[in-house]
């Protein structure tokens, strides 16, 4: 591997704990709806495919466009509420940025609701590029939004990292040819991620810093 100038995160449990919010505005839904609501692990078992993708198995196709907007109004209130930071997040942002890394996003989140987490905990500053599944043709595990960001950056994919807490992020960094490190401990056990063979899988972004 060159020397790495690009590290391309996942947002939702990669960086965010915004599990919370979300079955929280999931369950607001079903509520509304009529619908069986679900537990938590459940709920986070499905996160990571974006917002229509998890209503998606549980709303009638008739219901889900008047169910993505209710999501959509609640969840931006429950983001603010129920969001933080996964450890050690700032200061890694930070020591790569003072290494000269340049930062971005690749997120199957709406473009919106990205933004909203990003500056309500204050890292939207660190990244150089946030591209999101609603800007894309396809979302992950699809490689075009990696494939774009690297194509943006002016750099080349051997330079280039992928860090992703789920089995989609280890399929999108191989179908784009950029090397990808797996954190355990979000929507994906870490037998499903091994499978996958990623570059790299740790328990914890505290070691990202040392593997740049």
């Amino acid at each position: 591997m060159q020397e790495v100038k690009l590290i391309i995160f996942d947002l939702d449990g990669t960086l965010v704990d915004a599990y919370t919010a979300i079955g929280e505005s999931f369950n607001f839904v079903m509520r509304r709806l009529g619908l069986k609501t679900k537990s938590t692990g459940t709920v986070r078992r499905l996160v990571g495919w974006g917002d229509r993708n998890l209503l998606k198995p549980f709303v009638p196709a008739a219901d889900l466009k008047n169910a993505l907007n209710l999501y959509r109004r609640h969840h931006q209130k429950s983001l603010l509420k129920y969001s933080h930071l996964l450890p050690f997040v700032r200061r890694v942002l930070r020591k790569l940025k003072a290494k000269g890394c340049r930062l971005a996003i690749a997120s199957n989140r709406p473009n919106k609701f990205s933004h909203i987490l990003l500056k309500h905990l204050k890292i939207e500053h660190f990244f150089d590029d946030v591209l999101c599944a609603d800007q894309a043709a396809h979302g992950k595990p699809h490689p075009e939004m990696l494939n774009k960001i690297v194509k943006r950056s002016g750099l080349k994919k051997a330079q280039a990292i992928y860090v992703g807490d789920m089995v989609i992020d280890a399929q999108a960094g191989r179908r784009a040819g950029i090397s990808t490190i797996i954190v355990t401990g979000g929507s994906s056990s870490k037998a499903q991620i091994k499978k996958e063979a990623p570059f790299k899988i740790i328990a914890s972004l505290d070691s990202l810093d040392r593997l740049v």
